[in-house]
């Protein structure tokens, strides 16, 4: 704000308000507004030594309390006004939070000092925190969110084509930038890699025509589309190490050896644990661990186990009971395990384990009713097979005798000497092993109540895959070239880090989920010169505003204000 002198021609008097100037937010240009029309100059003298010193010096006063917050604008609304065409009246102010962390992992110095020594004319950074805050806000695709960059106080000044242009350099730098993300979180949040979480998804892209890297695969999803295998390490915490892209019809079992290898060789880890799920417990991966000086903690099929395993776990010596309905026993066994050697032949290996086993009856009534409605399907399919065939028995045929299919058609073939029957001791077997769980595990010293411990933290790891198809909507894809393909799960990776730390931030008080939704909320509208609008604050908010040092809870905010706050957070 400031002092008008405003000489009026006609009379040759001088006339005093206090006005405040503003930059228009659609023309851009310079406009101002009346605060306090004050009279003219030569009246105000017969009250006031000297009018314009002690004016300007209440404007002084003003601005000091613009600047504390406490200063009072008056808004005058015109029935008049109207909206402009594709006006972005519309901003989100959540995304600060995300911004503070972005910018104290140092993303911002990495993307800036690569750029340095490329020709490209497009600002990376810029381009990077478009692709992440919308990815973790407004999920989208790259050209929706490019059409929408308006939403965010940033600056824009790159176009769509720059946008998958930069994709190219993105992917150019992702090991490297993975890296210095790690470096990163290890210094500001101690991370702790002796025991890492490693586990397998995957992704479909809606594509006719397979290619190297997406290819035809065991779908999670159960879709018949081309997919790609993403293998994840992520650490105790629930915030990614790094992670990898393979071909979709790479069995997940496949991706560990070059996983483990890479973060190995390149992350410095030291001495770690791998924990993973059965998927992964192979004989060379096993042998690929313990010859790298490093431990395990997987799980073990126990309905694939040979019979002498099934005898000890159904044997009800040794077990010590823990709580109602949970009991746990373990023992150290030698185990012989089949590698692969560098000849391409099998050889048996021996490795000194310990076997954890526990029984849960929450996991044995769930056990029963996930095989519910498979045991439905049986019963029907005998009654009617002409009903079925190969493919609609699923999951049913195993628990029918007798069933055959015909190798061309997959029809069900009837026998008029054998009769569809329900197989009772198959059934039997099954369930006598519900509720069983196994772990193996090369930590031998630590107990069977930690081995376990460690091991149910790989939910964390299942529930970042759950994360990134749903909240960030990684999938499907809609690129086609691999470099774009690369970069597009780079900026799903970068999101992903950013939501789990801010989550760690809050001691794990909030979900993802939750913690998104409210950012997303904190949005604000356009008023009138470079006012806005704020229209949500929760006690999330209030928590995530006290950790990062924002304050969410103000109902209205000039754009100095706003600007301020998110320059603010740009300095780590």
């Amino acid at each position: 704000m400031f002092l008008r002198k405003m000489n009026v021609k006609k009379t040759g008097r001088t006339y005093l308000s206090i006005v405040h100037s503003y930059r228009d937010k659609t023309t851009k240009k310079t406009k101002s507004k009346t605060i306090e029309s004050l009279g003219y100059l030569d009246e105000l003298e017969k009250e006031y030594d000297d009018p314009i010193a002690y004016f300007e010096e209440k404007v002084k006063r003003m601005n000091q309390q613009q600047e504390e917050d406490k200063f009072t604008m008056t808004f005058r609304i015109s029935s008049e006004d109207r909206l402009q065409s594709e006006e972005a009246n519309r901003k989100n102010f959540g995304y600060a939070a995300l911004s503070k962390i972005y910018h104290e992992l140092g993303i911002h110095t990495f993307l800036t000092n690569r750029q340095r020594h490329s020709k490209s004319d497009y600002d990376a950074n810029s381009i990077m925190k478009l692709l992440v805050f919308a990815r973790l806000l407004y999920p989208a695709s790259k050209k929706h969110t490019y059409e929408n960059k308006e939403t965010f106080f940033e600056k824009t000044n790159f176009s769509l084509d720059d946008v998958y242009r930069c994709l190219t350099f993105f992917n150019k730098h992702k090991d490297a930038l993975q890296l210095w993300i790690h470096e990163r979180i290890k210094e500001q949040y101690n991370r702790n890699t002796s025991l890492v979480y490693y586990d397998v998804t995957n992704y479909y892209f809606e594509i006719d025509d397979p290619d190297e890297l997406r290819r035809k695969g065991v779908s999670k999803e159960h879709r018949p589309d081309p997919i790609v295998q993403m293998g994840l390490f992520m650490d105790t915490d629930g915030i990614p190490i790094t992670y990898g892209l393979h071909p979709g019809n790479m069995l997940d079992k496949q991706t560990f050896i070059p996983m483990l290898g890479n973060i190995q060789r390149n992350f410095s880890l030291g001495r770690t644990i791998v924990v993973a799920d059965k998927g992964m417990t192979t004989g060379d991966n096993i042998w690929y661990t313990l010859s790298a000086k490093n431990g395990y903690v997987l799980s073990y099929s126990v309905r694939g186990a040979n019979q002498q395993f099934k005898d000890y776990v159904l044997d009800p010596n040794g077990y010590r009971t823990i709580g109602a309905g949970f009991k746990i026993k373990s023992r150290l066994y030698p185990r012989e395990i089949s590698v692969t050697s560098r000849n391409g032949k099998k050889i048996k290996k021996r490795v000194d384990e310990k076997q954890v086993i526990f029984y849960s009856e929450k996991y044995a009534q769930k056990a029963k009713a996930d095989r519910a409605p498979a045991l439905e399907k049986a019963k029907k399919l005998i009654d009617t097979p002409s009903r079925y065939n190969k493919a609609t028995s699923a999951g049913a045929a195993k628990y029918v005798k007798n069933l055959t299919f015909d190798k061309q058609t997959g029809e069900i073939l009837e026998d008029a000497n054998q009769s569809l029957l329900l197989d009772e001791e198959k059934l039997k077997k099954e369930e006598a092993l519900d509720g069983y769980y196994a772990i193996i595990t090369s930590e031998y010293e630590e107990s069977d109540e930690r081995i376990i411990e460690i091991y149910r933290g790989l939910w964390k790891i299942e529930e970042s895959f759950k994360v990134t198809k749903s909240d960030l909507e990684s999938r499907p894809v809609y690129l086609s070239r691999q470099e774009h393909i690369e970069a597009h799960f780079l900026t799903c990776f970068v999101s992903l880090v950013l939501a789990r730390v801010l989550e760690r931030r809050l001691k794990g008080t909030y979900s993802v989920t939750a913690i998104l939704e409210s950012l997303r909320k904190a949005s604000c509208s356009h008023i009138q010169e470079n006012y806005y609008l704020f229209d949500h604050y929760d006690e999330l908010l209030a928590d995530i505003g006290k950790e990062v040092g924002i304050d969410f809870g103000k109902k209205y905010m000039p754009l100095g204000e706003i600007k301020k706050i998110l320059g603010e957070v740009k300095k780590g």
